[in-house]
């Protein structure tokens, strides 16, 4: 794989971690005890780490298929 394509793994690896931990808070209780326009937000921001994750996943899926 070329470096700026190990680059893209390694992006989509941080962000998957970080998208759980907004998962597993947004799960928890502190959660519910936030004003609901900050709730709102951060599902927000959970959907589109997930689209964001999902075009990453397909950019390396692309990769792997040019080299085969």
């Amino acid at each position: 794989m070329q470096p700026h394509q190990q680059r893209v793994v390694e992006e989509k690896k941080e962000l998957d971690e970080k998208r759980e931990k907004l998962g597993a808070f947004i799960e928890g209780k502190l959660y519910q005890t936030l004003p609901e326009a900050e709730r709102d937000r951060l599902s927000q921001q959970a959907i589109v780490m997930m689209t964001y994750s999902t075009i990453l996943g397909e950019r390396i899926a692309a990769f792997i298929e040019a080299t085969t």
